[in-house]
């Protein structure tokens, strides 16, 4: 592989040093962005793409004109034979969620030209770790942009600004909806299909930049692509006082025994076996959670007959859970028999538990799994091929959680809502944007945004049914980053490739 390395200062310097002593009123330096350019070329179903990879950082500026971030990014674009060409070719920004993640698992994982070396379930050794080349990287369908928000990766603010200004709902659409828009116009990219991709947190993201984008930067989307989407809060966490999200989980937790073979009685077809629990969940199960304190001893006794039949918890559980089981207790209770514990970003995965008297999961046996190998992977990617100095911390998972401001100012609403719900800001978007298409990828085996919940906000999106057949489904057999299990990987591919192509 051939490669150059070019640095960029983005910024002016004077050729000669002043030796005259600077006044306060002089203008100070500005935060220097860098970026590194490097040749490249893949080889994906059979065609030679060659493509220029530019990793580094973007000078961001206030409404003042004064820096406020150096944004971390990682563009990846077709050597083009004229600018007609660059025009009609769509580009894609993506991320990971969070908030407070780097986009090192959609960048390492499917997306890229390279990808870690992952055994599916199995823990895999301590090292040497392997990368190879991703044929199912999409760039032999569209240009990639990959984008960590402020905080994560090599992402930083500068100057006067703080971590305040970026790390919350509303602040967060609003940088990387500024990223966005002025990396799409200095590098003229106003022309091209334009697509979002985002993952976990990153589909709230999606959903609000989608409007944001639109209505703020008059930039119309040809799609958004929603990766085990976390939309609002009141499906996503099955905590005390919610009941709506324990009958969303309870398809996953069927799902997750079903897998480990840890039910009463094994179904033989899934699919038969999960329609089974989502009536159930919507139906007997809903009501009975409805009623609270005011449901008869029979009919409990009667769910907690089928609660059992379908997740393989003893009924004495679910009763002294009074009929609402989280999923971290779940992950710890469904093997605890076994000594182990069922993954939550992936409930295939398996490890030893830890403290077996505990009520809830220690670790999650899918991030210690697969974590090191990603990390490793792309830190020596980035040196060795895209020749970025290591001389600076990737952040993998910025220090932004607990800082997060979690209030949204939803469309038509003139103040904070203390609880976001970007599933509206997307319903906007698609409504003002009535040619924007929508694909939502979802895992089975996903407990951190399972796949029924994803199925709730997909049919409670308040749009015309004329949009509807602008969304689309697909599902995949394997969990939160359904990319990790090698059928799924080729199947994400098919999915966003044939999303591309049908909606530009």
């Amino acid at each position: 592989m051939k490669s150059f390395t070019l640095i960029f200062m983005l910024f002016s310097l004077s050729l000669f040093a002043d030796e005259t002593p600077k006044k306060e009123t002089d203008k100070p330096n500005e935060p220097e962005a860098k970026v590194y350019v490097t040749d490249h070329q893949i080889k994906i179903n059979g065609q030679i793409i060659k493509y220029k990879a530019t990793a580094g950082t973007l000078l961001m500026k206030n409404e003042k004109d004064k820096p406020k971030a150096l944004f971390g990014f990682t563009a990846y674009v077709k050597d083009v034979k004229n600018a007609n060409e660059s025009k009609q070719r769509p580009i894609v920004f993506a991320y990971n969620g969070g908030p407070g993640s780097a986009s090192l698992w959609l960048h390492m994982g499917v997306l890229g030209p390279q990808r870690a070396t992952i055994n599916d379930t199995t823990f895999g050794n301590n090292g040497p770790f392997e990368r190879v080349e991703n044929e199912y990287s999409i760039l032999d369908k569209a240009d990639l942009v990959m984008i960590d928000p402020v905080g994560t990766g090599f992402s930083k603010f500068v100057g006067e600004a703080k971590g305040e200004d970026f790390w919350g709902v509303d602040q967060d659409i609003h940088s990387v909806g500024d990223f966005i828009a002025q990396y799409v116009t200095e590098n003229q990219r106003w022309t091209s299909p334009k697509y979002i991709l985002g993952e976990s947190y990153g589909g709230m993201r999606s959903a609000g930049l989608s409007y944001n984008l639109l209505t703020k930067h008059n930039l119309a989307l040809n799609g958004v692509i929603l990766v085990s989407p976390f939309l609002e809060f009141v499906t996503g966490f099955d905590i005390d006082g919610l009941d709506l999200p324990h009958l969303l989980f309870l398809p996953t937790f069927a799902a997750t025994a079903f897998y480990h073979k840890a039910l009463p009685e094994q179904p033989k077809d899934r699919e038969q076996f999960l329609a089974q629990v989502e009536k159930f969940a919507v139906g007997e199960y809903a009501s009975a959670l409805m009623q609270g304190a005011l449901l008869d001893p029979k009919t409990r006794q009667s769910i907690l007959v089928k609660l059992h039949q379908y997740t393989g918890l003893s009924e004495a559980y679910w009763d002294r859970a009074n009929l609402r089981v989280g999923h971290q207790q779940f992950t710890k209770e469904l093997l605890r028999d076994r000594g182990e514990t069922t993954g939550r970003i992936d409930s295939r995965f398996i490890g030893l538990s830890i403290g077996l008297n505990k009520d809830t999961m220690m670790y999650d046996p899918m991030t210690t799994a697969i974590g090191p190998s990603y990390l490793a992977s792309f830190m020596d990617y980035y040196a060795k091929d895209l020749h970025v100095p290591a001389d600076q911390k990737y952040f993998v998972f910025g220090d932004v959680f607990d800082k997060w401001d979690w209030g949204h100012i939803q469309p038509g609403v003139g103040f904070k809502n203390p609880i976001a719900n970007t599933s509206i800001d997307l319903a906007y978007a698609m409504t003002q944007n009535p040619h924007m298409k929508v694909l939502f990828q979802q895992g089975y085996y996903d407990l951190a945004t399972p796949y029924f919940t994803t199925k709730y906000l997909i049919n409670h999106l308040n749009i015309s049914p004329k949009l509807r057949s602008n969304i689309s489904e697909a599902y995949y057999d394997a969990g939160h980053m359904m990319y990790v299990n090698p059928e799924s990987l080729k199947k994400f591919k098919k999915d966003v490739a044939a999303f591309i192509e049908s909606s530009h």
